[in-house]
């Protein structure tokens, strides 16, 4: 006698020995399959055993992944219409899932289902890798597909509706609970259906009062209610967009662009998500990442007016400040000022543009040894930007090409509270000290009366100037002599140290070469008196010992 039980799919076909329902198992058919034998105590009726034979079954569902078809006959012959190959690629799936090894799985349950097109348990199995591998719009399809094959699968319910709610589709997701709880479902299939029931109702509850504060403009309380609804419903492009509009309405557009691209992932073609992104960057000074951005934008849609149109306006102005950025590093300072005055000029519009324009040319200026126009450039910016830390170390720079050491020191202290481990702050700290230090003994530069940056030639003039000035042979008055003694003692010291490159090196570091002190051991070679000085030609550019030179 046969009897027929449907279940996964399965046709099973079984008939009786008078032996007890416990000698159920697997046994080898000795054909490279197994064969499940169902043995029954006595004839009768099997309507009360289906549902044990359906129990023991699920209990060993991975053995029965990819099998088609058992049939079971009364001894003359086993028939088995196994496909061997969907089993292997089953199990090998699932060793590879279980592996982590989730690209190679896949591949696997792919060639399961192309071999067997309603095999629930691959759609199931390839679900669980595309979730693993965060794509759930797969995932979702793939389950719809196990649903449909089988519509008592409450697991695969209860997982779509998890993944429905976390996209926002409240109602679907009711949907699938309900008919979970419809399905005769296990006690803890039922309290987890109704769980998400009611997480459901309250989600869109949230979610209705949200929407409405934003229209009253309560923009505050609606993203703190869109943050609770966001932590369950992740996928929702809809919700994050909102939120998203919130903190630009706010005036806290860079909290709205994680919001925004994670829109234009969840949502397909989302142009507009995209425009957005890349003007939020514009209007933060990014003009890089709002290119990067706006051709996302024009990728989806070559004719979009907006992104069109803001492409051309971002495109001009990066290419102005890659222009100028170019000069900088050539040392073309001054093409790189005009540059950045055309940056200015481009967009009027956006402040944090022409913030920055000014701070590179007060860089340019610094750099260029325009010291006055970089401290006037370079103030403007630190008003609008007290802590700028490059401003800050530019009119640094141009305080002491002023002899201004105290504002250097200043600017730098300033600089380095706002940026510690900043290397190029500490060491110009420090000249900045060694140059005040130094002020207060000797200055070779104010003796001559010349700027820190001047030239050789400068430097020559200058003194030629000073040396007949004060050549002590213009005096009668022995005390006026003597004064005049000292005067040009100092004034052809300051000659020789600045004319001399490696001495004017340690004087620019803020070492004095003729400074008794500030040479290591003992007594100073360069140390000079009125009697070494004397008999030399001020006008020459060589060195005290070539012509003897009187002034009457």
């Amino acid at each position: 006698m046969f009897h027929t039980l449907n279940f996964y799919r399965l046709n099973l076909r079984y008939f009786t020995l008078g032996l007890p329902t416990s000698q159920i198992g697997w046994e080898s058919t000795g054909i490279g399959c197994n064969l499940l034998v169902i043995i029954e105590s006595s004839p009768g009726d099997f309507r009360n055993q289906d549902r044990d034979l359906e129990d023991h079954i699920t209990r060993d569902q991975d053995h029965l992944m990819g099998w088609n078809r058992y049939a079971f006959t009364d001894g003359t012959g086993v028939e088995c219409g196994i496909n061997a190959e969907v089993e292997k690629q089953l199990e090998m799936g699932k060793k590879l899932l279980a592996a982590g090894q989730l690209a190679d799985a896949l591949s696997h349950f792919h060639a399961a289902i192309e071999g067997d097109s309603d095999n629930y348990i691959a759609y199931y199995r390839r679900a669980t890798v595309y979730l693993a591998m965060g794509k759930s719009k797969a995932a979702i399809r793939d389950l719809s597909k196990v649903v449909e094959l089988k519509q008592d699968f409450t697991s695969a319910r209860l997982q779509r509706g998890h993944l429905l709610l976390k996209q926002g589709k409240f109602d679907e997701a009711e949907e699938d609970f309900k008919n979970v709880l419809k399905s005769n479902p296990s006690d803890n299939e039922e309290k987890e259906a109704r769980s998400q029931l009611m997480k459901s109702d309250e989600l869109q509850r949230l979610h209705s009062q949200a929407q409405s504060l934003y229209h009253q403009e309560d923009y505050i309380t609606a993203i703190r209610l869109l943050d609770e609804i966001l932590e369950v419903c992740v996928w929702d492009a809809e919700l994050r967009e909102l939120r998203a509009e919130c903190y630009i309405k706010e005036g806290e557009p860079g909290k709205a662009i994680s919001d925004l691209k994670a829109a234009t992932k969840l949502k397909n073609d989302n142009t507009e998500a995209f425009y957005k992104i890349s003007t939020i960057y514009y209007q933060l000074g990014d003009h890089e990442l709002s290119l990067s951005e706006v051709r996302e934008c024009l990728k989806l849609d070559q004719d979009h007016k907006l992104c069109f149109s803001h492409y051309k306006q971002v495109k001009k102005l990066n290419k102005q400040i890659e222009s100028a950025e170019e000069l900088i590093r050539e040392g073309r300072y001054t093409d790189a000022i005009s540059k950045y005055e055309s940056v200015m000029k481009t967009e009027p519009k956006v402040p944090i543009y022409t913030t920055r324009a000014k701070e590179r040319i007060c860089h340019c200026f610094s750099k260029n040894e325009q010291s006055a126009e970089a401290i006037k450039v370079c103030t403007e910016v630190l008003l609008l930007e007290p802590a700028n830390v490059n401003a800050l170390k530019d009119r640094a720079e141009a305080y002491l090409l002023e002899d201004q050491y105290e504002e250097a020191i200043q600017d730098y202290e300033t600089a380095q509270a706002n940026s510690e481990n900043d290397q190029q702050i500490r060491e110009g700290l420090e000249r900045a000290q060694r140059m005040l230090k130094q002020s207060q003994k000797r200055d070779y530069y104010k003796i001559l009366g010349i700027k820190r940056n001047a030239r050789k030639q400068e430097i020559i003039k200058a003194y030629r100037k000073l040396a007949s000035q004060w050549h002590p042979d213009n005096f009668q008055n022995e005390e006026e002599k003597k004064k005049a003694e000292k005067k040009f003692i100092d004034i052809a010291a300051a000659k020789e140290v600045l004319t001399d490159p490696e001495m004017r090196r340690k004087f620019d570091a803020g070492e004095d070469p003729l400074d008794a002190e500030s040479q290591q051991g003992g007594g100073n070679p360069f140390h000079r008196t009125w009697n070494t000085w004397q008999g030399f030609n001020p006008f020459s550019s060589g060195g005290p010992f070539k012509f003897k030179f009187h002034f009457n």
